[in-house]
């Protein structure tokens, strides 16, 4: 794999079987790169499979088929995982949506954001673990005072800070960020995405951004894949993207953007798109330079 890559996803598969006759097919046949130091942007409808692509690669649960490669490392394979596995949680680590359930209540800030550094064993005494954990709270714009806090004394913005602070504490190699900022305020979802985009440029990690709002990914990433109904159907450059977009789903997402001028907006036509549309055997194919999609 070129040292350029940093993760690679090969056909991967996640269906869960209901019964005899039903299975659900979250993730379908999906392949892609993440660079190292970009930031992807993975765009879709509540139901599309990005929330269970994003555990698949995290290893929370093995794909039914294909592989996903960290690095050199072939972590869909359960062996390979193992044997890497310290390196593999230490490099990856995650942003949930919810952060009222992604932090403990039982424990304070200092103890949510020191459980990652001794469970790698990063700091050596206490009180050098004490010094990292208040830079790392001054980087996410939090007062140290805030180490004595429980989750429960915190705003929805201030506890999403504390699990930034926690997924940088390690240095990870790719960060992957599920909906971050889907249950925060307008303004406090503006103040998170600038602090990710800050936090990027300065530790040059990967970074995954997961979300529905298109003029969001547009702002931070520079690719955007998107899907639908568990399949990536589109794949491109952000700008390429918005400027020239191929498939009928990504057209209709695009043409249902808000823009802030009510005249535009009383007489703007919103593309609508239907399943009908979708070639059961369509293929993955470059339509031009670095622009896939499902056709």
């Amino acid at each position: 794999m070129s040292e350029d890559i940093l993760l690679e996803v090969r056909n991967v598969k996640q269906f869960f079987r209901i019964n005899s006759s039903f299975t659900v097919k979250a993730v379908d046949d999906i392949s892609f790169q993440l660079r190292r130091g970009e930031i992807f942007g993975l765009a879709g409808e509540s139901g599309s499979g990005k929330s269970t692509l994003a555990r698949t690669l995290l290893g929370l649960k093995p794909p039914t088929a294909g592989t996903i490669y960290y690095k050199d490392y072939c972590i869909s394979d359960k062996q390979i995982y193992r044997q890497h596995k310290r390196e593999i949680q230490k490099n990856i680590q995650i942003v949930f949506q919810d952060s009222a359930a992604a932090l403990n209540p039982h424990m304070t800030v200092e103890e949510i954001i020191a459980e990652p550094l001794k469970v790698h064993q990063i700091g050596g005494s206490k009180a050098e673990r004490t010094a990292k954990i208040l830079e790392l709270l001054t980087m996410v714009g939090m007062d140290g005072s805030y180490r004595r806090y429980y989750p429960a004394e915190l705003s929805g913005g201030q506890r999403q800070r504390v699990s930034i602070a926690r997924s940088i504490s390690l240095e990870p190699a790719l960060i992957i960020a599920d909906e971050p900022v889907a249950s925060l305020d307008v303004s406090i979802q503006a103040q998170i995405i600038n602090l990710f985009q800050q936090l990027q440029q300065e530790k040059q990690f990967t970074f995954l951004f997961i979300a529905h709002d298109l003029s969001l990914l547009r702002f931070l990433c520079n690719r955007i894949g998107v899907m639908y109904s568990g399949k990536m159907v589109e794949l491109a450059a952000t700008e390429e993207l918005f400027a020239r977009p191929l498939h009928p789903y990504t057209k209709s997402l695009l043409s249902a953007i808000p823009v802030p001028d009510p005249c535009y907006e009383r007489n703007k036509k919103v593309l609508v798109f239907d399943e009908i549309q979708i070639n059961e055997n369509a293929q993955w194919q470059e339509a031009r330079d670095g622009h896939y999609v499902l056709n």
